[in-house]
């Protein structure tokens, strides 16, 4: 058979504006979109934006999931439990795939079912990864540098260990374990040394996230929420003493590069991400500016701090991104349009739920 996947991405690697961005993420699916594509979760976030740009790109689309949501219009829907096996081998019957993208691949155990499911169904794999993978708080096995990005090879896949021993089936127990943000971490690492070990039976690739912003509503997490919210009230935003700055991407762009990696022949992991750092106080200052207000900051204590601010260094290195031709807007040409999408929606939110004069009338206040 052949599979229009065995390609390598090019093109551009920049984007000078958000308009022009979006045009190249469009353009990007619809110039190298596989043929047939499964998708493993993806109906939320821009994950949905995944499924739709593959469809528009004229893809044929599965999405498989446990029933939990339904897919768009135009997309093939296989409801399988992905941690049952011999359920999710039933369910997709004879199908086959130019390439799988896999939206929720938490843990190894994971990883050993999609290795043994899709062995001879595609020959191309991806995973959604992140870049919590390189935080050094998760992992004594990961080591980074003050101002220097974090490329690809600080966490490598095909030297990681694997424990299976560990409780990958038992969440509480996990988080028992490791610690939230760790037990988050260290599964996405173990779930890509999986993928990446002895002689894969596809052609795989991580694309490790960087933190998702845009898109207002559809943005489920609600952390930029958070920023617009404190930042409007005048509340004050908990940060570090001298807080890190991370990575971020764009919601359509991350979805754009899933299929470009897809349609590609590179092989491990791939940092997405728009190439400027920013802190939490450099964001909450955007925020105010966008916002025509003053942000204000109190000292964070433990784990009481905004959902961006970080104590420790790991924002991504994008070159390999570059060379595969990968194309991230920069910050400052799309991040002003999501702070002001996710203040609408924060506004909209605080507005429905304050109690108007009809709603107190005839009771006793």
């Amino acid at each position: 058979m052949n599979h229009p996947a065995e390609r390598e991405a090019t093109g551009s690697t920049t984007s000078s504006s958000t308009t022009a961005g979006s045009t190249t993420a469009a353009a990007t699916a619809r110039n190298r979109a596989p043929r047939r594509v499964a998708v493993i979760g993806g109906t939320r976030y821009f994950g949905r934006h995944l499924v739709t740009l593959l469809r528009d790109a004229g893809t044929e689309v599965t999405l498989i999931n446990r029933g939990s949501a339904t897919p768009p219009p135009g997309v093939d829907h296989v409801r399988a439990d992905r941690d049952d096996e011999d359920a999710l081998a039933a369910a997709l019957g004879d199908r086959t795939f130019d390439a799988v993208i896999d939206q929720v691949l938490y843990t190894p155990a994971q990883a050993v079912v999609a290795r043994r499911v899709f062995a001879d169904r595609t020959p191309r794999y991806v995973m959604t990864s992140t870049m919590e993978v390189y935080d050094p708080a998760t992992s004594p096995l990961v080591r980074t540098t003050p101002g220097v990005p974090v490329a690809e090879e600080a966490v490598d896949p095909v030297h990681w260990p694997v424990d299976l021993d560990l409780p990958w089936h038992d969440p509480v127990a996990l988080v028992r374990h490791f610690g939230e943000a760790a037990a988050y971490a260290e599964g996405k690492r173990q779930a890509e040394a999986v993928l990446a070990a002895g002689r894969p039976p596809f052609g795989w690739a991580s694309v490790r996230s960087a933190h998702v912003l845009g898109g207002g509503a559809l943005d489920f997490t609600c952390r930029l929420a958070h920023f617009t919210g404190a930042v409007a009230a005048g509340r004050p935003v908990a940060v570090h003493e001298h807080p890190q700055p991370t990575s971020f991407v764009r919601h359509e762009e991350i979805a754009a590069a899933l299929v470009a990696v897809a349609a590609s022949s590179a092989v491990g992991a791939v940092n997405a991400a728009s190439a400027e750092p920013l802190d939490a106080i450099g964001l909450s200052e955007l925020i105010a500016g966008q916002l025509g207000t003053t942000a204000r900051y109190r000292p964070a204590q433990g784990t009481d701090h905004a959902p961006f601010s970080f104590d420790r260094w790991y924002p991504m290195d994008t070159r390999r991104a570059g060379s595969l031709g990968l194309s991230f807007s920069p910050l400052d040409s799309w991040l002003p349009a999501a702070v002001t999408e996710a203040a609408a929606v924060e506004a909209a939110a605080l507005e429905a739920t304050e109690p108007t004069e009809a709603s107190t009338t005839g009771k006793d206040v």
